[in-house]
């Protein structure tokens, strides 16, 4: 049976398709898409101007936060910058599957480190990050769901994978 770790701890970053030294407004056809939120805090410059506002703490903030990127969003769609639109669903999904971990887990956490990374106790978390993980699943699927992304993703996977 495998034992379930943390991915980062086999991560090999020669392999990894985003990288850090690439500016991918400059290069969007180097960008891929890739699977849930990869590369989303790796990929600038779009992590400095979509990161800064992301925010979880509570409802409040997760709402002022994740209508702030979809409103980036928003911008990256009607500008035709793919890029930019992706990352800023990814800052979306990320915001849900973060707050959710801090729901899950107390701290965020979720594996011990100092003990071969076993696994802690799930339902120890904060229950305020439930709520902003609703909040920022909601903009996430709203986001995924835009007419015009969808036309973007799809052309954009066709063209470069």
């Amino acid at each position: 049976m495998k034992k379930d770790t943390p991915s980062y701890l086999h991560f090999n970053a020669e392999k990894y398709e985003w990288k850090p030294e690439i500016d991918y407004h400059k290069h969007p056809e180097l960008y891929r898409v890739g699977k849930g939120e990869q590369g989303v805090l790796i990929c600038e410059p779009y992590k400095s101007e979509i990161g800064q506002y992301w925010r979880f703490k509570n409802e409040e903030i997760a709402l002022e936060s994740s209508e702030k990127i979809f409103g980036l969003f928003l911008r990256y769609v009607k500008e035709n910058d793919f890029v930019g639109a992706d990352m800023s669903r990814k800052y979306l999904q990320m915001g849900f599957t973060r707050a959710r971990r801090y729901f899950n887990y107390k701290g965020g956490k979720k594996y011990d480190a100092s003990d071969n990374y076993k696994l802690l106790e799930r339902g120890s978390g904060d229950p305020e990050k439930a709520k902003s993980a609703d909040v920022f699943y909601k903009k996430w699927k709203e986001a995924e769901e835009l007419p015009e992304y969808k036309k973007m993703k799809n052309e954009w996977k066709e063209k470069y994978g």
